[in-house]
């Protein structure tokens, strides 16, 4: 799979539910259409939670990644407003 260049990127690293999702969903309420979002986080359940909730709002989980041993990175591209 290629790297997709995201065009915002956001660190909630040390962040918890709902806290994760209220900011990423704020992130890409900020976005263009078909731009792509890259969450990186450490909050195991997150990295669970955000893509759901991405997908149940219509936007498209490109990526779910265990970068290293606490660490995830998730890039979500905005699919709609």
């Amino acid at each position: 799979m290629e790297d997709i260049k995201p065009d915002k990127a956001i660190n909630i690293k040390g962040l918890v539910c709902p806290y994760t999702f209220v900011k990423a969903k704020l992130a890409i309420e900020g976005m263009e259409v078909g731009q792509v979002l890259e969450i990186l986080l450490d909050y195991e359940e997150a990295s669970r939670s955000i893509p759901k909730s991405m997908e149940d709002h219509g936007q498209k989980v490109l990526k779910v990644e265990k970068i290293n041993d606490t660490d995830w990175v998730i890039q979500i591209r905005k699919e709609r407003d």
